[in-house]
């Protein structure tokens, strides 16, 4: 035997006599958890990641976001795994580039929800996601969105020219003071009908009311014939509020909303001090 193939015998030996992690299904949000405040992924997190990957952990991300401003992400970190979009109306296997499940909302519905929340501030911005397209009537760039920092909108025109069909994602934009109005609104009307969450302080997301990250990961995990003891999240959020209670351990954000922390089991260090990493090593390598 060559000691090349010596070594990597090796090498598989000490990986199969390694204790294989109690958490065995990992669901990682990205914006405030994983992406520093600059945007960015550390080499450490990074690291904690692959060791994780290595290990047999399924990792995946699960976030408010459409698969296209997450796959950089994605494929950075090297994933070969399921993803969880739109706060878990959409799960999508980038691997082989299909749709596993899409739950969006009804169009007139998603219409009578911005009518009441341009009633309540009229200038109230919206943006409206059909599985992987953005489109809007009004772009306002103090008011951003994650894809927006990479993307344009695919439309921008009347409401009429395209609430033609089921909503994936909602959004509603104003200044943290005037979107509480809108909320307040929104909640009063449609509460009962739709999923409502925050992941900005400026932006109000609606979906299905079937829609959450919970129930995507739970999903998920049946797909890896995983069961829910052997599942952990990281988040930090309301909208990531769902899998942190529906994991075995629910992990927190140091910079985590009130909700998020509720929520969890534990609390780790914050998205701009490696607080994945810190997650991973402590609760799935430790």
């Amino acid at each position: 035997m060559s000691d090349a193939l010596s070594q990597d015998a090796a090498r598989e030996s000490a990986a199969t006599d390694r204790p294989r992690p109690s958490v065995r299904l990992l669901a990682i949000d990205l914006d405030g958890t994983l992406l520093r405040t600059d945007k960015f992924v550390t080499r450490v997190n990074a690291d904690a990641i692959a060791a994780a990957a290595d290990a047999g952990v399924k990792v995946v991300l699960a976030t408010a976001r459409p698969p296209r401003a997450t796959m950089p992400f994605y494929t950075g970190l090297g994933l070969d795994t399921l993803m969880i979009n739109y706060n878990g109306a959409l799960i999508h296997d980038p691997a082989k580039t299909r749709r596993l499940y899409h739950l969006p909302m009804d169009a007139d519905l998603a219409r009578q929800i911005i009518d009441t929340a341009r009633r309540a501030y009229k200038d109230c911005v919206v943006s409206v996601e059909v599985l992987d397209r953005w489109y809007t009537d009004h772009y306002d760039e103090t008011l951003p969105i994650e894809t927006g920092r990479v993307f344009t909108p695919d439309f921008v025109g009347p409401l009429d020219a395209f609430l033609t069909r089921p909503v994936t994602k909602l959004m509603l934009l104003a200044q943290p003071e005037r979107l509480r109005k809108v909320i307040e609104a929104v909640q009063r009307k449609h509460g009962d009908s739709v999923d409502l969450s925050q992941s900005e302080t400026h932006m109000l997301l609606v979906m299905n009311r079937g829609a959450s990250k919970g129930k995507a990961l739970a999903m998920v995990a049946e797909c890896y014939g995983i069961d829910r003891s052997a599942t952990m999240a990281i988040g930090d959020a309301p909208n990531d509020v769902s899998m942190l209670r529906w994991a075995q351990l629910g992990a927190a954000m140091a910079n985590g909303w009130q909700a998020a922390l509720d929520a969890a089991n534990v609390v780790v260090a914050s998205n701009d001090d490696n607080g994945v990493a810190q997650a991973i090593q402590r609760y799935v390598l430790g």
